[in-house]
């Protein structure tokens, strides 16, 4: 050992330095330990990745914004009978009581059945008294649930009503753990009240889907005492005989029920491939789809084109949607019998 390497210390000679004001040189041994450290760093890492819980890792993808649908402009009569709409309120004076479950869901503290669990066990007062199932409240009212002030939402002004081409492949859900897509991850948010749709499609149906703000509307459009229409256009492979199109318009037995069509037509097709035209006045979880395939027919492709008085715009094209204007909501608000402005019952 030279008289240099004497004045290093055991650990300078055991890291390759060969003089003490020389600067250290990785040996093999301090090579291999880096690429243990980094390799252990590695491994970590990948355990960390894969550790991750499944929502994490499953995380949905940014979505495109869905286009909205340009349409042309209305004379000027309609808009400003639409500008006049937009500007007007309710008298709040003239208007009916209201039940208070229904008072309270609409202003988004619950569901309606929720908000009768909450009356009947006391929970809510109206002007400083325990309230009862069936009492009516009017905007004079003072509503406290569970000891806060609620600001009760009156229906002052028309509601928004939008119309949206959906695509296959999208859900009509706002919370999905697998992650898809949904069509409110495509559709503009509201300010002060969010959209709820009504009547949902599955996720391999497309077509017109409307949302509104009003839960009134929604009802309206959807409970199955009003037995609004609904209209589809259906893809099958094979073809309808005259004996199987009547036994769908006379019903069908199906697990949840007789089903039936109101309504029965064919629109040609290509090939193996036939298109019909079916109008239900139900909603069912799939029922378009079951009363085929009672006939022994599988539906390959189903849109939706109307649902009671608003069809699917010829313009809209698949992934876009419309608002309505103040006067196209007038006139679906007078449809439905819905509470609206004197002047607007003029109209």
């Amino acid at each position: 050992m030279s008289q240099a390497n004497k004045k290093l210390t055991k650990r300078q000679i055991r890291d390759g330095v060969t003089s003490k004001s020389s600067k250290p040189t990785a040996s093999k041994y301090t090579v291999g330990k880096a690429k243990s450290v980094v390799k252990r760093q590695n491994e970590t890492a990948t355990r960390s990745a894969f550790s991750q819980p499944e929502t994490a890792r499953g995380a949905k993808v940014k979505v495109q914004r869905a286009r909205k649908l340009v349409q042309r402009t209305p004379n000027q009569e309609i808009l400003q009978r639409a500008r006049m709409l937009k500007e007007q309120r309710i008298n709040l004076e003239k208007m009916e009581p209201v039940r208070l479950q229904k008072a309270l869901a609409a202003s988004g503290v619950g569901s309606r059945r929720e908000m009768e669990q909450w009356i009947s066990q006391g929970m809510v007062r109206v002007n400083g008294k325990v309230a009862q199932l069936g009492d009516r409240i009017t905007p004079e009212d003072e509503v406290s649930v569970r000891g806060s002030a609620i600001n009760i939402k009156w229906p002052d002004r028309l509601p928004r009503i939008m119309v949206y081409y959906k695509q296959e492949g999208e859900i009509v859900s706002r919370d999905d753990p697998q992650g898809r897509i949904s069509i409110f991850d495509r559709l503009p948010q509201t300010a002060s009240s969010r959209w709820v749709a009504i009547g949902r499609l599955d996720i391999n149906t497309c077509g017109l889907l409307i949302l509104t703000t009003s839960g009134e509307l929604v009802n309206r459009f959807a409970h199955p005492s009003f037995e609004v229409e609904r209209e589809y256009a259906v893809r099958v492979l094979g073809e309808l005989s005259d004996e199987q199109k009547q036994s769908l318009l006379n019903g069908v037995e199906l697990e949840d029920g007789i089903a039936k069509a109101q309504y029965l037509w064919e629109q040609g097709g290509e090939g193996a491939n036939r298109w019909y035209n079916i109008i239900i006045k139900e909603g069912r979880n799939r029922e378009v789809r079951r009363l085929f395939e009672s006939q022994g027919l599988t539906v390959s492709r189903l849109v939706r084109v109307r649902f009671g008085p608003i069809a699917l715009p010829k313009r809209l094209k698949r992934g876009q949607y419309y608002e309505f204007n103040e006067f196209e909501v007038a006139n679906i608000m007078k449809w439905a019998g819905l509470y609206q402005s004197d002047s607007a019952r003029k109209r």
